[in-house]
């Protein structure tokens, strides 16, 4: 995955990465430090993170680079 770092880089992220989990959503609280170990894109075409064989939606974390 590519994301855009706070100075305007590209930056490419390879599985697994690091989230903090940014609210509360299935068993993660917000806060936590989790690891994804997949992306996948549902028929929507919404990003969600593999995490720890769960699947959320990317809009509950924040990427830590």
């Amino acid at each position: 995955m590519y994301v855009v770092t706070w100075n305007n880089r590209l930056l490419r992220l390879k599985c697994p990465f690091r989230v903090e989990v940014i609210t509360n959503v299935g068993l993660l609280l917000k806060g936590e430090i989790v690891l994804v170990t997949e992306i996948r894109v549902t028929r929507e075409i919404k990003t969600v993170y593999i995490i720890e064989m769960n699947a959320y939606y990317y809009y509950h974390f924040d990427i830590l680079i």
